[in-house]
């Protein structure tokens, strides 16, 4: 009897032990595991985090990016204003073929008996005139598609500055403008390489 009880107390004793190492390694297991998904969780938040900044900053860039004005537009006025004021300095091949269909018109119309100021004045001086025709058109083209490139920002996305090489060629287009404007009124009215006197 006393042997089978004292048999009984050690299997009790070690079944208790056993089971107390059992808790233990249970326990250690879910606090283990209870580390390892705070450490993912942790970082997973911060990768979450940072992709929906990313996408809300990605989606404020394309917003942004869909409504700002390229410019592209204001960049071909301003080379097409700088290219009319070119035009405008030489009368262009079409004021070199109106001049001379003028000049054509004006043999046919002048009787070999005119005076030399007629004929002149009806073969060369309207040539001569319609070629500073076509080059003032060239040039006021020039100085009004100039003048629409510089004054766009004006009407456009408040505070979006316009680029520093489309300001340049628009303000060449308006300056070219001018002065072919200007020589044109010049050879128009004769003050500027006038018809030989006859006289």
């Amino acid at each position: 009897m006393a042997t089978k009880t004292a048999e009984g107390a050690t299997g009790g004793t070690e079944a208790g032990t056993e089971a107390r190492k059992d808790d233990e390694t249970t326990t250690a297991g879910l606090a283990e595991e209870q580390t390892a998904a705070e450490q993912t969780a942790g970082e997973q938040v911060p990768e979450e985090a940072a992709e929906a900044d990313g996408g809300e900053a990605g989606d404020a860039t394309e917003a942004a990016g869909g409504k700002a004005p390229s410019g592209v537009g204001q960049g071909a006025g301003a080379v097409v204003a700088a290219a009319l004021g070119l035009v405008s300095l030489s009368g262009g091949w079409i004021g070199t073929v109106a001049s001379a269909r003028e000049q054509l018109v004006g043999q046919l119309r002048t009787s070999s008996t005119a005076s030399v100021a007629t004929q002149i004045k009806e073969v060369y001086g309207d040539a001569w005139h319609t070629t500073a025709l076509w080059a003032g058109l060239f040039a006021l083209a020039a100085l009004v598609t100039g003048v629409v490139v510089l004054a766009r920002p004006a009407f456009g996305t408040p505070g979006r500055p316009q680029a520093a090489w489309i300001k340049s060629v628009a303000w060449a287009g308006v300056s070219l403008g001018v002065i072919g404007l200007l020589l044109a009124v010049l050879k128009y009215s004769d003050a500027l390489l006038g018809l030989p006197s006859t006289g």
